[in-house]
C-alpha cells in the first residue's frame, strides 16, 4: 500500500512550469487606460487581497483594483479588462510536460489527487479547460475558501473533501505563500519542487527558510509513494 492516500499538488510553479506576467496583460492595461507599470505595481502589492475573493467577483475585484491604481475606466472598459485578464493569466499558464503523466500515474496506484492554490478569480475558471482537470479529485481554490496559505482552512478543506487525515497527504509546492510551513502545520508531508525554472518565477511570500526534502522534477514524487522497506529479520 502507498505510503500515502493522496497526493495534493500547488498549482502555479509546480503542476506548471514558472510563471512572469506576459505582454498579453499590457492589453488589459490600455483598456483600463492605466499605466502598464502602475497595473503591475497595484497587482503585485495587492495579491491576497484579491486572492482571498472578498472584493467580490471578477469585474467588482478590477473595479478596486482601478481605484487602487487611481484610474476610472467605465463599466463597457471594466468588463472587457475582464476578459482581457483571463486570457493574458491563461496565457502565462504552461503545464509541466510531467504534470499529466505523474498525475495518471497517481490516480493508477490508487493514490488520490488534488490541487490547492492561491488563485484568483481567473483559475478556477479556466481550470475544467486544462488536460490535468479529469485527474483531480479534488480542488481548493484561495478565492472560493476566503483564506490564502498557510492558513490551514486551505488544506483541512481537501481533507474533509477527500474525507483523509492531514498525515495521510503529502503535499507539492514550489514554496510561495509558506506553503511548506503552512502544510506541514496542517499535519501534511510537505516537499519542495525546486525545478531549474523556478529560478524565474513569480512568487510572493516565499518559504525562504525551508529546510526540508528537495525535488528536481515532479518525477519524483512517485518514488515518495513506495512503502518503507521492512528491516530484514535477524538469521
Amino acid at each position: 500500500m502507498p505510503r500515502y492516500q493522496a497526493v495534493l499538488f500547488d498549482f502555479f510553479g509546480t503542476l506548471t512550469r514558472c510563471v512572469q506576467r506576459g505582454s498579453a496583460h499590457q492589453a488589459t492595461a490600455e483598456l483600463l487606460g492605466c499605466p502598464p507599470a502602475t497595473l503591475t505595481e497595484v497587482l503585485d502589492r495587492t495579491y491576497y487581497q484579491r486572492a482571498t475573493g472578498r472584493l467580490g467577483n471578477a469585474e467588482a475585484t478590477l473595479r478596486w483594483v482601478c481605484d487602487q491604481a487611481g484610474v476610472h475606466p467605465s463599466d463597457q472598459a471594466v468588463r472587457a479588462a475582464v476578459a482581457s485578464r483571463h486570457r493574458a493569466v491563461r496565457a502565462d499558464t504552461r503545464l509541466r510536460d510531467e504534470a499529466v503523466p505523474v498525475l495518471a500515474a497517481l490516480r493508477q496506484r490508487g493514490v488520490r489527487t488534488g490541487v490547492i492554490s492561491d488563485c484568483t478569480h481567473e483559475l478556477p475558471a479556466f481550470l475544467p479547460q486544462l488536460a490535468i482537470a479529469p485527474l483531480l479529485d479534488v480542488r481548493v481554490f484561495s478565492v472560493r475558501v476566503g483564506r490564502c496559505k498557510p492558513d490551514p482552512a486551505l488544506y483541512l478543506a481537501a481533507c474533509r473533501r477527500l474525507d483523509l487525515a492531514p498525515a495521510d497527504c503529502l503535499y507539492v509546492g514550489d514554496g510561495g505563500s509558506q506553503e511548506l510551513t503552512g502544510a506541514e502545520r496542517a499535519g501534511m508531508t510537505a516537499v519542495r519542487l525546486a525545478a531549474p525554472d523556478l529560478a524565474d518565477h513569480m512568487v510572493f511570500n516565499a518559504d525562504r527558510c525551508w529546510t526540508g526534502p528537495l525535488l528536481a522534477s515532479l518525477v519524483e514524487v512517485l518514488d515518495l509513494l513506495d512503502p518503507v522497506a521492512a528491516p530484514l529479520a535477524a538469521a
